[in-house]
């Protein structure tokens, strides 16, 4: 029996480790970046950059 995991899944996985380990190194931010190329590659790219972009503006209203 075969088994195929996304990157994005094994990259996910290994960050939240890695974070909630306190494991802080060149390693762990090559796990991060890697885990953001892929996810901005699939169909979540949208909604989280939607997220993003709401929360800034909901800072810039707090501001003025």
């Amino acid at each position: 029996m075969a088994l195929t995991l996304s990157a994005v899944v094994l990259f996910g996985v290994l960050a939240i480790v890695l974070l909630r380990g306190r494991h802080v190194s060149f390693a762990t931010a090559l796990v991060l970046f890697l885990f953001g190329f892929f996810v901005a590659g699939t169909g979540a790219y949208r909604p989280i950059y939607n997220l993003c972009q709401a929360i800034a503006q909901a800072f810039t209203h707090l501001t003025t």
